[in-house]
Formats: C-alpha cells, sequence, structure tokens
C-alpha cells in the first residue's frame, strides 16, 4: 500500500526528471535539491508560502495545518536586488509573458534593451512554464515572481534581478496547489 508521502515524493521526483520544453537536456537537477516533504516542528501558518533566502529554500505549508510542508530548492535574488517582506499572489499565468523592468534595463541595457518591449510566453521566455505575481496591500504589483526558469543551473544560486525561481517542473507543481491570495512571505 502507497500512502501519501510516498506518492507526493514520487510524483514530485518524476515530475522534476521529466523533460519540460525549454530545459537544457545536458544537466542532470541534483537529488539533494528536489522536493521534500517535512514536518517542522515550529509550524509555520497553513496555506502559506515562506522563502528562506540563506538556504535557497521555498516552503509551502500544506493548508491542512498540521505542519507539513513541501520545500522546493529556488534560486534567489543576486545581492541588493533580494526584496523581503509580506506579499500576497495576485495573479497566476501559466506560460507568461515578460518585461524586463526599467530598473533591469538600466541596470544591463546589453542584456534588457532588446525585450523593452517584452517577450512572449514559450519554452525560452525568463518567466518559464509558470509565475505566481507577487502584490502588496496599497502598492499592487510589485514586479516580484515565483515562477519557472528553462535554466535548471540556477537554481540554488543568487542569479535574478529580484525574483524567487524554481525549474519549470516544481514551479508546475507548486501553481497547481496554491490558489490566488495566498500569503507569500520572503524572509
Amino acid at each position: 500500500m502507497i500512502n501519501r508521502r510516498t506518492f507526493l515524493t514520487s510524483t514530485l521526483a518524476a515530475g522534476a526528471l521529466a523533460p519540460v520544453a525549454g530545459q537544457a537536456q545536458d544537466f542532470t537537477f541534483p537529488e539533494a535539491m528536489m522536493p521534500r516533504m517535512y514536518k517542522l516542528a515550529n509550524p509555520l501558518p497553513p496555506g502559506e508560502i515562506h522563502v528562506f533566502p540563506e538556504d535557497f529554500g521555498l516552503y509551502w505549508s500544506l493548508p491542512q495545518g498540521d505542519g507539513t510542508v513541501i520545500r522546493y530548492s529556488v534560486g534567489i535574488g543576486r545581492q541588493g536586488l533580494y526584496e523581503s517582506g509580506e506579499f500576497f499572489i495576485g495573479a497566476k499565468k501559466e506560460w507568461p509573458s515578460w518585461t524586463p523592468t526599467p530598473d533591469m534595463i538600466e541596470r544591463d541595457p546589453e542584456s534588457y534593451k532588446q525585450y523593452e518591449d517584452g517577450m512572449p510566453g514559450g519554452p525560452n521566455n525568463p518567466l518559464g512554464a509558470r509565475a505566481l505575481y507577487l502584490f502588496e496591500p496599497g502598492r499592487g504589483d510589485t514586479f516580484l515572481r515565483i515562477h519557472g526558469t528553462p535554466d535548471a543551473q540556477t537554481i540554488g544560486r543568487r542569479v535574478s534581478n529580484g525574483c524567487v525561481r524554481l525549474v519549470n517542473s516544481h514551479i508546475m507543481h507548486l501553481y497547481d496547489q496554491v490558489p490566488q491570495g495566498t500569503r507569500v512571505v520572503l524572509l
């Protein structure tokens, strides 16, 4: 008989190993960075996402409230670009389009100027297969995202312009579980 934990862990592992359009086929995602279920001694509030930048971990606390979380390995914002705070998921998009912010273009025009009018969603888009858009009350869209990436080698590093990234198969799994309005804490 297979229990829920075994089923979920094997489902996550199979999804992480399955090729997703746009991901490099010559890179094997390390076993140690695969999603894992844990029961925390000091539980997080149920039904929330918490990102711990020091261990490159995103924790989705399952809604049943028994302290169980799924930990996903992530890439985070480069030094000086990671923005901590409390947010909520204000929008969710599959294969989202992407437009660099004016700050990104100013910081690195050689890389971003060519995309100032946007890039359609697809396998080579920097936001990957799915994106969760982070909003703040009174501010609206913060232009911060939890999103996929076609470049699995960036996970576990400070690489982004402030966003949190997961490999495409992991963001697809998270996206299907997390409702719009979910509280997100970037520590």
